[in-house]
């Protein structure tokens, strides 16, 4: 006896297996977390395996998950690739997006996954660079929209995420108590550095700079070496990387904002598209008490 899958039952499977729980699967879906539970059990008994192990809160997929997963992200990208095919608007063209560098890869992968896979026929080109570089660019609609870390709160639907800059420095590292202390700050647009030299000179602490360019590389490369300290975001900092404990004395640093920001025209249906996504994506990476895998 054929038996057909619910298209609903795959979607939420894929949104718990890439966020990782039940809760930022529930805000990526727009359901509750209840509902996706339901969902995961009518997808377990449908093929008669549990897909997920489950282990104070932590989520990982099964064997038999594992099996699942490549086929579901065909099953859904078919269905989706069929859906627009035959309704309207159909979405196509390209869309420029703007991010900072050190968003890139910890909080846009899945984001970016899911659009690419419900919108086949858009071809997302990413714009990496300092936020003031990129605000220009939007300005002269170099790109559609942008990601920005700003030391303001976006207004509305702007504001993605309120995060805690923090220092930032190598795991049992030393830089932290040197005078002058060694900060690597990017270049003179960085996001960050003119709260952070106004940090250091209202605690009156003598500092000199160890890299000076905009290459995120470069920084991180100059942290793990231990030569010297960085400000960033504390959500961002690296798992090989370690946040500077308040009690080393170096001074509180300011809260920074991670904003979306549209063309003052509001942005095509395109860029309006993604911006949803992206308002989602983070929703979910970041709701409280979200599980992670």
């Amino acid at each position: 006896m054929s038996r057909d899958i619910d298209i609903s039952l795959i979607r939420a499977f894929l949104a718990v297996a890439e966020t990782g729980g039940m809760t930022s699967a529930a805000h990526a879906l727009n359901l509750t977390q209840g509902a996706v539970s339901q969902k995961i059990r009518r997808l377990e008994s449908l093929f008669a395996a549990q897909l997920f192990e489950r282990n104070h809160k932590v989520i990982r997929l099964t064997p038999e998950g594992e099996r699942l997963l490549a086929r579901a992200h065909r099953l859904v990208s078919l269905n989706d690739e069929t859906w627009q095919m035959m309704r309207k608007p159909d979405f196509a063209g390209e869309i420029r997006l703007g991010v900072p560098a050190d968003i890139i890869r910890p909080m846009m992968p899945p984001i970016m996954r899911r659009f690419s896979r419900e919108h086949p026929k858009i071809r997302l080109t990413l714009v990496c660079d300092m936020t003031e570089t990129l605000l220009a660019a939007l300005r002269n609609g170099e790109i559609d929209l942008t990601l920005t870390t700003e030391s303001q709160a976006g207004r509305g639907d702007a504001l993605l995420l309120r995060d805690q800059l923090v220092w930032m420095g190598a795991q049992n590292g030393e830089a932290c108590h040197k005078t002058p202390l060694p900060v690597s700050l990017g270049s003179e647009v960085c996001a960050f550095r003119a709260a952070t030299l106004d940090a250091l000179s209202k605690a009156e602490i003598d500092w000199l700079t160890t890299c000076d360019v905009g290459n995120l590389e470069s920084i991180l490369a100059t942290i793990e070496a231990d030569l010297a300290v960085s400000p960033y975001l504390s959500t961002l900092v690296p798992e090989n990387l370690n946040t500077i404990p308040a009690d080393i004395g170096l001074p509180a640093l300011p809260p920074y904002y991670i904003n979306l920001r549209m063309p003052d025209s509001g942005g095509t249906l395109i860029a309006n598209e993604l911006a949803r996504y992206i308002r989602q994506g983070f929703a979910a990476l970041h709701a409280p008490g979200a599980a992670r895998g």
